[in-house]
């Protein structure tokens, strides 16, 4: 699929058009992620720096261990998110190695507090710069690399590292780096780069730390909220906002809704509170152009889902994972006191050729989240003779 320059249409009649852009099934190379907002007028929140507000959401967050988290309602949902990265991460390294590159640079670009660092350990690659808004979570970052090393076997080579603290909508990083010639195959922004969708500039600035660094055939790979999805909810509800009892989506108004500082409000359970903005997706597609980039896959998670689960190997990791709620489950005690969150589980089990309790649903995390409302997209970067067809935005 071409990369798609309407720049000037809005989201009101992006949305008119949805159904005719989702059936042009694209690919692409290349984040969404976890203070709430203190009511204050209009003029006041615009002298407030929204990466500020961000930072120190992500400053305060606690960390807590593994016990703590599986007790958590969003237990799964956290897990098939992981998954998703997992296989996408997989396949990405898959064909930069297949292109034949020796040693992989990887730049994960608001890398929080190291949730990937041991996607990027199994994929064996061999420097991986962490930059992030939060310092203490790229403190928290680098205190995990460093355990990791030292719980690492003898003869294992972990990849080296560099940590930066850094607002990526504003600094270049380019300049913060210890290698000012280093290149990366791959480029990683997950669930992080709807955050930079504030301003014009803040979007270029955040999307030229993502490409322009990256090699020709490089990947520019992520996961970011779908804008149109939100939309649609937000317009089929009577409120100005939408949700369950896991998460919620509050938006100002409804009606109108700017390519740029469309902001609204997600709350998820213990982890996110924080303002986020729409990414039209047509727009972003048109803006990585300058950077040599073309889109090679963008899938929702559903359809990303359907697809890759036919595989056994990506079936055995999910099960390894924990990345599907076991319905109905053996204690008969599930995540969400709410009926209504199974019903499609309820309804496949009931088919005469389904055994229970054997049943697991991966449909619950789409459910009590937005998570149906994800992209997982990839830009590539390629040279003028090399043109990829693959998963991802491409560089060329």
């Amino acid at each position: 699929m071409e990369l798609q320059s309407r720049q000037t249409e809005t989201m009101e009649e992006a949305t008119q058009t949805r159904g005719a852009q989702q059936e042009e099934n694209s690919g692409m190379k290349r984040k969404h992620v976890e203070d709430e907002e203190e009511k204050m007028s209009p003029s006041k929140k615009q002298v407030l720096d929204h990466g500020v507000k961000v930072a120190s959401h992500y400053n305060q967050l606690q960390e807590v261990g593994r016990a703590a988290r599986s007790r958590s309602r969003i237990f799964f949902m956290r897990n098939f998110n992981n998954w998703l990265k997992s296989v996408l991460i997989g396949e990405i390294l898959e064909q930069v190695r297949g292109a034949g590159s020796q040693q992989v640079s990887v730049l994960d670009l608001g890398c929080g507090k190291g949730g990937d660092l041991l996607k990027w350990r199994r994929g064996g690659i061999d420097h991986l710069v962490c930059a992030d808004i939060a310092g203490v979570s790229v403190e928290q970052c680098q205190i995990r690399y460093d355990e990791m090393k030292k719980k690492s076997h003898r003869n294992e080579k972990i990849f080296t590292a560099e940590f930066i603290t850094a607002d990526c909508s504003k600094e270049l990083l380019s300049e913060k780096l210890d290698d000012a010639e280093l290149m990366f195959d791959i480029c990683s922004c997950q669930f992080v780069y709807h955050y930079s969708f504030e301003s014009e500039q803040k979007a270029n600035m955040m999307l030229r730390n993502a490409c322009e660094r990256l090699k020709p055939g490089g990947y520019f790979i992520g996961t970011t909220p779908d804008a149109f999805e939100l939309v649609k909810r937000l317009e089929a509800s009577d409120s100005l906002s939408f949700g369950n009892e896991v998460f919620k989506v509050t938006f100002q108004s409804k009606g109108s809704y700017p390519l740029f500082g469309c902001q609204y409000h997600f709350n998820l359970e213990e982890v996110v509170n924080v303002p986020e903005f729409l990414v039209y997706f047509p727009l972003f597609e048109h803006m990585a152009k300058q950077y040599n980039m073309q889109l090679v896959l963008k899938q929702r998670f559903a359809d990303f889902f359907e697809e890759k689960v036919k595989k056994e190997n990506h079936r055995s990791l999910m099960m390894k994972m924990m990345a599907l709620e076991p319905f109905p489950s053996e204690d008969g005690l599930q995540a969400s006191d709410s009926a209504e969150e199974y019903c499609h589980a309820k309804e496949h089990c009931d088919r005469a050729d389904v055994r229970t309790p054997l049943v697991s649903t991966w449909c619950l995390c789409s459910r009590r989240c937005p998570d149906a409302a994800l992209i997982c997209c990839c830009l590539s970067h390629c040279s003028s003779a090399h043109i990829c067809v693959s998963v991802a935005l491409s560089h060329f």
